[in-house]
């Protein structure tokens, strides 16, 4: 099987990436649109990018809905900005039931970084990809390391348990819980506790941050983890910008106790794995019902489906059975 080089770029293509890699904002913006959107010519280009990456750090902010994951964010990149760094923000929002669109209400709530010329933000749409992480945000996130941005925060959708894709993706990931709002209880979710390098107890100035606080120092004092890291808990209340620089500092410790480990190459390996899977489940998947469900095939299959004529295991199995793989 031939694994050769990445083919010539078009004229176009080549006019884009120049332009992408001279610092252009727009160009990175067409880039990740076209890796967003899956076409042909994103494929091409992230061909092209791909050894430029690997250079950024990758962090991720997950946690319940209302823990305040945005403003969160906000001050850290604000804080960010104060050591002139040019970061991105990736914001993986649920997407609208009927456009299929990023609903966007939390980039309301940024106000210190929405219009600071450092700072590039994209939001994202799920598309109803469980884990809080829409399908292509690797690739995005890897535009935005090749753009030279650093670091490359990415905020996830906030639905709890299953947010355990971001662990696959980022460097550093902190989860954001807060008090008074049952989050003692979301704590106790192994799912949640498992993926955390930093926990941030968030709007401490509420009652119930002491409880919070015995409930997560419980857990980990029951966990142990193969790289010898102890997450820490930092108490913060965003909006008023209380404890973001201990959480920056804490970050900066967890990054580079993590790239003296064997257990983050591990995690980078399975990341690669997961990554690979997926592109080529999704370029498999496409090519077999382009090329076996042309037109209005494949609604014709659903709507008999949908009246129990047929059912889907047998389409599937018939689809895999037809499918020749050929250059």
């Amino acid at each position: 099987m031939n694994f050769s080089g990445a083919p010539e770029l078009t004229d176009s293509q080549q006019a884009i990436l120049e332009k992408f890699l001279s610092g252009d904002v727009r160009s990175l913006a067409r880039v990740i649109t076209r890796v967003e959107n899956r076409s042909p010519e994103g494929d091409a280009l992230m061909r092209h990018l791909f050894a430029r990456t690997g250079r950024a750090r990758i962090i991720g902010i997950t946690g319940s809905p209302g823990a305040g994951k945005s403003s969160l964010v906000d001050r850290l990149a604000a804080n960010y900005l104060k050591n002139n760094k040019s970061l991105a923000f990736v914001a993986v929002d649920p997407s609208s039931p009927f456009t299929g669109g990023a609903l966007l209400g939390d980039r309301i709530r940024m106000n210190a970084i929405s219009t600071d010329p450092g700072v590039f933000i994209r939001s994202m749409a799920t598309r109803g990809h469980l884990g809080g992480l829409a399908t292509a945000t690797s690739d995005v996130v890897s535009v935005l390391d090749a753009a030279g941005r650093d670091p490359v925060l990415i905020e996830t959708v906030g639905v709890g348990q299953d947010e355990i894709d971001i662990v696959k993706l980022a460097d550093i990931t902190v989860v954001v819980l807060v008090p008074g709002m049952g989050d003692d209880i979301q704590a106790l979710k192994a799912g949640i506790m498992e993926i955390g390098d930093i926990f941030v107890i968030n709007k401490c100035d509420r009652p119930g941050v002491e409880k919070m606080e015995r409930a997560v120092q419980s857990l980990l004092s029951l966990s142990h983890r193969e790289d010898g890291w102890m997450p820490p808990i930092i108490k913060t209340v965003a909006i008023e910008d209380r404890g973001i620089g201990e959480l920056a500092e804490s970050i900066e410790f967890a990054y580079e106790h993590a790239r003296n480990t064997s257990a983050t190459h591990a995690r980078k390996i399975e990341a690669s794995r997961q990554r690979l899977l997926n592109l080529l489940q999704e370029k498999l998947v496409r090519k077999a019902i382009d090329t076996l469900l042309p037109g209005d095939s494949l609604d014709q299959l659903l709507d008999r489906i949908a009246k129990r004529e047929t059912d889907p295991y047998t389409i599937v199995d018939a689809i895999v059975r037809e499918t020749r793989f050929e250059s």
